[in-house]
């Protein structure tokens, strides 16, 4: 999936990037906003990661995740 998708439904994707990087608060997420740079700065705060590790998680999690349902869309 695209990041622009996710920073775009970021309300509906902060529960999943809480569940895949337990230790970002619900401060962290309002900070972050959908922002690509700041989720990588804060993975590399919080974990002790390289840049490059965190882009790679970050890549991770965006490859696994689907689009957000419309409503009255079917599952």
């Amino acid at each position: 999936m695209d990041w622009d998708v996710i920073e775009g439904n970021w309300r509906q994707f902060m529960g999943k990037c809480r569940e895949h990087w337990g230790k970002l608060t619900d401060d962290d997420l309002k900070t972050i906003a959908g922002k690509r740079e700041r989720l990588c700065g804060k993975i590399q705060e919080l974990y002790g990661v390289s840049v490059e590790a965190a882009e790679l998680q970050i890549r991770t999690f965006e490859e696994r995740q689907s689009p957000p349902k419309r409503p009255g869309e079917a599952a």
